[in-house]
C-alpha cells in the first residue's frame, strides 16, 4: 500500500477519536437488576495514585485522590481545553469531579452463571469484573498467583467446587509458565461461537491490510483502498531501561493468539509480567505484536515496549477480521502466510 494513499484528515481523524466518546457520554448512569446499586460504567485506576480535578484540567483544583485498582463510578465525560493534548478525553467521576481518561481502565461488573462442565480441550473466558484474584489452589485461603483484570483472556478447562466456602472455581492455564491456577466462575465469561466468528469472511484476505502510523499513533484497516476501521495506539516508547522502537516496515499477521500471558525483564526496571493479553496478532518473530491492552488506557502516544498497544475492543475486532482465522477451542493459528501490515512514520 502506498503509505501516502488514503490518508485520513483531520477532521476525520478527530471524528475516530470523538466516536467513542459519544457512546459513553450517552449511556450515562444505568442501573443493573442483578447488581443493585453498582453504577454500570466504571473506571479502575491504573496508576499509583489518581488525582481528581474540579474541571477537566490538570491545572484545576485537587479535590480527591484515588489509588490503584480502586473502582470508581463514570457518569460522562467531557473534552479539555486544550487542543495541543493528544488525549483530551476526561472522565466524570460521580458527583466529584474529572479524571483524565488515560488513567482509568473503562470496566464494568457483570457476574456470570457458572457452568457444570467445560470442554477437555479448554475454553476461552474472559474476566467481566474489574478485577479477580486467581489463587494457586481453588479456594481463598490459598496463595494469589496474580491479579487478572477486566476484559483479560484466559483457558479454562476444568470447573471446581469447593464445599466449603461454596464457591465454583474454574481452572485457568497458564500458558507462559505451563502452570495452573484458579479464579471464581462468576467473575468469568464463556466467550461463545459467535463472538469469535470472522469479520468481513467475503473479503479475500488479499485485499485487506492494515497501515500503522507512528506519528499519528493510528491503526487503519483497509478493504481494497477503503478505510473500514480505525483506533488510537500506543507504540514503542521510551523508559529507565531503554528505547524500545515499533519498527517500521512490511509484515503480516501469520501469528495469533486469542490469549498469551506476556513477561519480560526486571519488574523494577520497566520489565513486565502480564498473564491474560487479550487478541494477540504477532508480526515478528521476535514478539512485536498488536494486542488489547489493560494496564493502561493512554491511547495516542508512544509508550510500549515495541508492540502496538489498543483497546481491547479493538484489538479484538482486528483479530476476527484478519487472517489466518483461529478456529473456536484452538489456542493460537501459526501459519506461512497472514494479513498485509505496513508500519509508517
Amino acid at each position: 500500500m502506498d503509505s501516502s494513499s488514503n490518508r485520513l484528515t483531520r477532521r476525520e481523524f478527530l471524528k475516530v477519536g470523538a466516536a467513542g466518546l459519544l457512546g459513553l457520554a450517552a449511556a450515562g448512569l444505568r442501573l443493573d437488576p442483578a447488581l443493585a446499586e453498582t453504577p454500570e460504567q466504571q473506571g479502575r485506576v491504573t496508576v499509583p495514585l489518581l488525582a481528581i480535578y474540579d474541571r477537566p484540567a490538570t491545572d484545576g483544583k485537587v479535590v480527591k485522590q484515588y489509588w490503584r485498582d480502586l473502582v470508581l463510578p463514570i457518569s460522562g465525560a467531557a473534552i479539555s481545553d486544550d487542543e495541543q493534548a493528544y488525549n483530551r478525553v476526561w472522565y466524570k467521576i460521580g458527583d466529584e469531579g474529572y479524571a483524565y481518561s488515560g488513567s482509568l481502565q473503562p470496566v464494568k461488573t457483570i457476574l456470570n452463571e457458572p457452568v457444570s462442565n467445560l470442554p477437555p480441550n479448554g475454553v476461552l473466558v474472559e474476566v467481566s469484573v474489574p478485577f479477580t484474584d486467581a489463587h494457586i489452589e481453588p479456594s481463598t485461603s490459598s496463595k494469589v498467583a496474580y491479579r487478572l483484570y477486566y476484559e483479560t483472556t484466559h483457558w479454562a478447562d476444568k470447573v471446581v467446587y469447593d464445599k466449603e466456602e461454596k464457591v465454583v472455581w474454574y481452572r485457568l492455564l497458564d500458558d507462559k509458565f505451563d502452570t495452573f491456577y484458579y479464579a471464581p466462575a462468576r467473575h468469568l465469561r464463556l466467550l461463545s461461537a459467535d463472538e469469535l466468528a470472522p469479520i468481513s469472511p467475503h473479503v479475500a484476505n488479499v485485499n485487506k491490510s492494515i497501515e500503522i502510523r507512528l506519528i499519528q499513533q493510528l491503526v487503519v484497516a483497509y478493504e481494497h483502498s477503503t478505510p473500514v476501521f480505525a483506533a488510537r495506539a500506543a507504540t514503542g516508547g521510551k523508559f529507565r531501561s531503554g528505547t524500545y522502537s515499533t519498527p517500521i516496515g512490511r509484515f503480516m499477521t501469520y501469528h495469533k493468539r486469542p490469549s498469551r500471558h506476556m513477561a519480560a525483564g526486571d519488574l523494577t526496571a520497566s520489565g513486565y509480567d502480564l498473564p491474560g493479553v487479550p487478541w494477540v496478532l504477532y508480526i515478528t518473530e521476535s514478539g512485536i505484536s498488536l494486542h488489547g491492552t489493560y494496564w493502561h488506557n493512554d491511547f495516542g502516544r508512544p509508550r510500549s515496549h515495541g508492540c502496538i498497544n489498543l483497546t481491547p475492543q479493538a484489538a479484538k475486532w482486528l483479530f476476527r477480521w484478519t487472517e489466518p482465522a483461529v478456529p473456536m477451542g484452538e489456542k493460537y493459528a501459526y501459519k506461512d502466510f497472514g494479513t498485509f501490515v505496513e508500519i509508517i512514520e
